[in-house]
């Protein structure tokens, strides 16, 4: 659950994944980003920056947005320049319609209009519409918020498919490999990168189970079972 903004070592790992020609898409809040880190997410490696501005107002109810807006537009305005391939993602993902019924919601809403000379239809249905074009590669994302899955939370169902261990899977900050970013706590251990490689986790018989599983629609892990994410793919 942390940022990544955070990381002591971002810079040098950015710097790897360039080397290694490992694209990256990165997902933060913003509320960290400070001037010295602009030139870091410009690196050529980075193929999208995804910043959740929906956490703002959920977080920091009570504090002015502007200056938090201020920081992450001044980035784009960046990006947008010099990274022209880059991909920016404006995520809102706690509104049920374009306007939502959350003052800070529809401030941040007018803010990026604003900036960006633009206007969001008023009438879009998120249901069936996930982004809007702002500039070049920029975009809003929105979607509807959802319940992080956890042990102590009840059985939604076993029937379903994900497509963690497909196309993604996580590594949690203690080298522990999981199936997907949901599993925060490790709950769904593969193995671990300090005593085995990725190759020999990911082709473990309990992964193997997984990816079988959600190839015949069939949840086979307890916390798959309270995923809510899932419904997503249904």
């Amino acid at each position: 659950m942390g940022d990544p903004l955070v990381h002591p070592h971002l810079e040098e790992l950015v710097q790897i994944c360039g080397e290694e020609g490992v694209r990256i898409f990165l997902v933060t809040n913003g509320v960290l980003l400070r001037e010295k880190q602009l030139e870091i997410l410009l690196h050529s490696a980075f193929r999208q920056v995804n910043f959740s501005l929906h956490s703002f107002p959920d977080n920091f109810p009570e504090r002015d947005v502007e200056p938090y807006l201020e920081k992450i537009f001044h980035y784009t305005e960046l990006a947008l320049a010099q990274r022209p391939d880059l991909y920016i993602n404006y995520r809102l993902w706690n509104l049920a319609d374009p306007r939502g019924k959350n003052p800070k919601n529809t401030e941040i809403l007018n803010a990026i209009e604003s900036r960006f000379g633009i206007s969001v239809p008023q009438n879009l249905d998120v249901r069936l519409q996930k982004s809007f074009k702002l500039q070049g590669r920029l975009y809003l994302h929105w979607d509807t918020e959802f319940t992080w899955p956890a042990m102590h939370l009840p059985v939604l169902g076993n029937k379903g498919r994900c497509l963690g261990l497909k196309s993604h899977f996580g590594i949690l900050v203690d080298g522990t490999v999981v199936p997907c970013c949901l599993d925060k706590e490790g709950d769904i251990r593969l193995g671990n990168i300090h005593e085995s490689t990725v190759v020999e986790i990911l082709n473990s018989q309990r992964a193997k189970a997984m990816v079988k599983g959600f190839q015949n629609r069939k949840l086979v892990e307890p916390l798959c079972q309270r995923c809510q994410y899932i419904e997503r793919f249904g």
